[in-house]
This record gives C-alpha cells, structure tokens and sequence, in this order.
C-alpha cells in the first residue's frame, strides 16, 4: 500500500518535471519519457494520473496558477489602499516565485496551447477574467464602472504583455523594472481619476 500522500507528491513531481521539459526542449518536442526522467518517476506513471501530454500540462498550468493565486491573496491581505492592492497583484505576478525563466517558458506553452486545447483554453479565460476582475474592483473604488473596466484592462495587458516580452530576450528577467512599468501606468491612472473627479 503506497504511503499516505505519496500520490499528490508524485503528481507534483510530474508537474515540476514538466516545467523543466518545457523550457528545455519546448512543449512540442516534451515527450511523456522526459516527463518521467524529469520527474525521477517511472515512464508509465504520467500516463497512469494524467492520461495524456495536453491533461498534464493543464495540471501543470493548474498548479501554476493556484500557486500565483496563493501568493496575490498573502500579499492583499497587507495592502489596505485601492492603489496599494493593485500594486500587491503586480508584485505577485513578478515576483521571484513567478518571474523564472522556466516559468516563463510555460506560460509560454499555456497560451500557444490555448489556441487549440479547450481545456487550456478555459484555463486561460479563467485567469484572464480573474486577473481583470481584481484589478477592476480595486480601480472602481475610486472612479467609475468604465474607467474602471479600462485601467484594468490596461494593467492586465501590460502584466501579460511584459511577461511575454521576456521570452524574445535572453538576459535573465528583471522582477523590479518590469514592476515599475506597471505600477507607472496605474499611478497615472489614479492621477487621471483624480483629475477628472477635480474637473467636475
């Protein structure tokens, strides 16, 4: 009888395993095998918990965005302003957990994959959404719905649009300039909410 939790660490072995095909060799060229040898687990066993290379990646981006979902609620729970939880959420997505080459280079695959998959495609709407909706509840504590649903939007571009800038570099990813970036951009998005509020 296997030990008590020996399951989920195996399952979690196979996930950081794909991570590591991933950014070695592409999603395309990971097999099951390098899956396996990655993992240090027996060929079959992929196949036996996942049944497929597309239902373990899905794992994978699962855990992936537990993990950063994990993170955004810890770092909330300290942030008091509007502006301050909006900062809270970029610092999660860039921060030195999250903003790894490996990682990258999976959420790379995640959205390429999502073209094409259903399931990675619904995985992917669900952070989207997810990601928009915290972002536009922060923004329209102090402006209105459309203002609001806009900066949000912006934000969650820039996130998604910086994270996907790192893959056409091959100098290792900076967490503090990208970081700047955005919090520039919703920084001048309060600045305009206060200005339009002072205009009225």
């Amino acid at each position: 009888m296997p030990k008590v939790g020996m399951e989920e660490e195996r399952k979690t072995s196979i996930i950081m395993g794909t991570i590591k095909a991933i950014h070695e060799n592409g999603y395309a060229d990971t097999t099951m095998s390098l899956i396996a040898k990655n993992a240090g687990v027996s060929t079959g066993l992929p196949h036996h918990y996942f049944g497929s290379k597309a239902a373990v990646f899905n794992a994978t981006m699962s855990y992936l965005l537990s993990d950063l979902s994990k993170q955004s609620r810890s770092k909330l729970l300290k942030a008091k302003t509007p502006q301050e939880r909006i900062h809270a959420i970029i610092h999660t997505n860039f921060s030195g957990d999250q903003f790894q080459p490996s990682i990258i280079s999976a959420w790379l695959a995640f959205y390429i994959l999502a073209r094409t998959e259903p399931q990675t495609k619904r995985l992917l709407r669900v952070y989207h959404r997810r990601l928009v909706s915290n972002l536009t509840f922060e923004f329209h504590r102090v402006t209105d719905a459309v203002s609001a649903r806009n900066a949000a939007e912006g934000t969650a571009a820039m996130i998604d649009g910086l994270w996907l800038q790192r893959v056409l570099t091959d100098s290792a990813p900076e967490s503090a300039p990208v970081t700047g970036l955005v919090q520039d951009y919703v920084i001048k998005c309060f600045a305009s909410f206060d200005a339009k509020a002072t205009a009225k």
